[in-house]
């Protein structure tokens, strides 16, 4: 029941972008259209998956046996570079197809916040290896259904008559607001 309720959370509640305003870069600039948005929702899932692992067992088995927790922002972030990086150069080898649908996305990822947000907020929560994990995969999966209704939205705006004073950033910063208000509205679900 705890990991159902860690989904609810993560995925409407407490949305990544919408509440916590973490991933909004990638969020306005990779949503123009839906299949780029499923391709960057995808490199997330998985680079944030594997990220909030190796960075909870930096913590648990290095920095903090060390006394060396005020170093955490600093190691994750050469982690996360370092591991999209090695799943990078694994890909190109391994399934040059799959690095050529993820192609420009990976590389993204290495400057996205929500990654290292994630990898900080499990550690401050003092989740366990399995729940961290969990934890990570869900909001990935948050981040990935907000940029996908996103990107639907903007190819529908492209159809739509706009005034000329709301076209370009105006309208599309109107709409992101106005769809964090719609979460908002699972606010009482847990």
């Amino acid at each position: 029941m705890e990991y159902i309720l860690i989904i609810i959370t993560a995925v409407f509640v407490n949305n990544i972008v919408f509440s916590q305003f973490l991933g909004i870069c990638p969020f306005l600039g990779v949503s123009n259209k839906i299949s780029t948005s499923l391709g960057m929702g995808a490199a997330v899932i998985f680079v944030m998956t594997l990220a909030t692992l190796v960075t909870t067992l930096v913590q648990q088995y290095l920095l903090i046996p060390m006394n060396l927790e005020f170093l955490q922002t600093i190691c994750f972030i050469l982690v996360i570079a370092s591991l999209v990086q090695m799943v990078e150069t694994i890909l190109k080898k391994i399934s040059p197809s799959l690095y050529q649908a993820l192609g420009v996305f990976l590389p993204l990822i290495t400057t996205n916040c929500a990654v290292l947000g994630i990898a900080i907020l499990v550690t401050q929560k003092d989740m366990n290896m399995l729940m961290s994990v969990f934890y990570a995969t869900a909001n990935a999966v948050g981040f990935t259904l907000a940029l996908i209704i996103f990107a639907g939205i903007r190819e529908q705006l492209e159809f739509s008559r706009i005034p000329k004073g709301m076209k370009g950033t105006p309208i599309i910063l109107v709409t992101a607001g106005i769809l964090a208000l719609a979460f908002m509205g699972f606010s009482g679900l847990v």
